[in-house]
């Protein structure tokens, strides 16, 4: 049985690429304080949130479904205390940015030493913040680059609808894939024309390109 005194840290990490997984599990194998649990896409990342509520949640920022920022969004919907830490193939400092602002507790790069992740779960789990050292260094010294980014002007909402017209879904098709109603995407993908400068719904397609959210 466990030692009801001892303070255990329940994790859960959403990436589908199974060596994610493996490699969290042994970054934690010989403390038995700290529990893995997993989920390959948001949908099951965010069922199994609900049901286990961990400490901490690692998402990944780029899922097969949804990007980790609208997965963020919905986990805080149904509870804004949730601590989240963000994994990520991407450098840009304009990521983390979005990160900090949406309230991430936590932002590593998957090209950061693995014991920054773990660094990084223990630090979130104990009430704090983390952001790799190496990118908190870039993003300080990316001022220009971040204010000229569109991902600083988005929600994370408006992000996954430009994330799918990116991938060549159409209006009916990000509605059905959201849950939302057509109307909805359509007065997003409008105020999207207009926020990030686009004369075209081709327009908006290459930000998305360049921002690279999948």
């Amino acid at each position: 049985m466990r030692d009801k005194t001892k303070s255990f840290v329940r994790v859960l990490v959403v990436d589908d690429h199974p060596v994610v997984v493996t490699g969290c599990r042994a970054l934690f194998a010989s403390d038995r304080s700290v529990e893995i649990e997993e989920a390959f896409d948001a949908k099951t990342g965010h069922q199994a949130y609900l049901q286990q509520h961990p400490d901490v949640t690692v998402v990944d920022l780029r899922l097969p479904d949804l990007t980790g920022f609208e997965l963020t969004r919905r986990i805080r919907k149904d509870d804004p205390a949730a601590r989240i830490v963000m994994l990520s193939v991407s450098d840009d400092p304009a990521f983390v940015v979005r990160a900090v602002d949406m309230g991430i507790q936590g932002y590593v790069s998957k090209s950061d030493d693995p014991k920054l992740l773990a660094e990084a779960i223990r630090k979130v789990a104990a009430g704090g913040r983390f952001v790799s050292p190496r990118l908190a260094e870039a993003t300080t010294f990316a001022g220009a680059e971040i204010k000229a980014s569109p991902l600083t002007r988005m929600s994370a909402r408006e992000l996954e609808i430009l994330r799918l017209l990116g991938r060549g879904d159409r209006i009916a098709e990000v509605a059905s894939e959201l849950g939302i109603s057509y109307k909805t995407v359509a007065n997003v993908t409008s105020a999207l024309k207009t926020k990030l400068g686009a004369k075209s719904h081709s327009d908006l397609v290459r930000v998305a390109v360049k921002i690279d959210l999948h």
